[in-house]
């Protein structure tokens, strides 16, 4: 399988223009106590929301409160943290699928992650997308991450020919949005209805 083409100038313009600053590399416990953290906030924020008190978190993540405010001074600092390596592990995946598989099932997949993470995480994104600042240079860049992925994805699915040309990168995301929230209340219709998705994003037969 080949690799995926190169993102459109504009997003990778985007990405320049909206990435942070890379922290110094970490020491490998001081790693391990960033994972650990990010991990329980993770369950925190999907069991309490947002407010889920700081210091219960430290507690459970086997943590001290000075090491919590160490990695994350503001509350909004740990919800962007969560947030974005959710985005990137998803952003991550899609460039995987594309070296290991077709296109159509390399599609399939990707979509089908978006919704599972959706659903799994009981309205967790969006839970954290809700207290994010929206003009945070790490909410834009993780937009353009998405795009970015999704826009890899659509090229080569509709190089291969089993998407129409008409569709966008945008789209996928807004499809796989949709699916989620439609098989919320109903899990068993998962796949039938992204069969029915992927079949309708087929190029019209002339």
């Amino acid at each position: 399988m080949r690799r995926h083409d190169p993102a459109p100038d504009g997003v990778t313009a985007g990405i320049a223009e909206a990435a942070v600053t890379k922290p110094r590399p970490m020491r490998a416990d001081a790693r391990r106590n960033y994972e650990r953290i990010l991990a329980t906030a993770r369950e925190a924020f999907r069991q309490h929301g947002p407010d889920a008190p700081l210091d219960d978190i430290a507690r459970r993540a086997g943590v001290g409160a000075g090491t919590l405010y160490r990695h994350f001074p503001r509350r909004e600092s740990l919800i962007e943290a969560v947030y974005s390596e959710d985005i990137k592990r998803l952003c991550d995946l899609a460039y995987r699928l594309l070296e290991e598989h077709e296109p159509r099932e390399a599609l399939a997949a990707w979509m089908g992650e978006q919704v599972q993470y959706a659903t799994r995480k009981r309205g967790l994104a969006a839970t954290l997308k809700v207290a994010m600042d929206k003009n945070s240079a790490t909410f834009a860049l993780c937009k353009i991450l998405m795009n970015e992925a999704a826009a890899a994805m659509l090229k080569t699915a509709q190089d291969a020919g089993v998407v129409r040309d008409k569709v966008q990168p945008r789209d996928l995301l807004l499809l796989a949005h949709g699916l989620a929230v439609a098989v919320e209340a109903d899990p068993e219709a998962f796949e039938r209805l992204l069969t029915v998705m992927l079949d309708g994003l087929k190029p019209q037969e002339r």
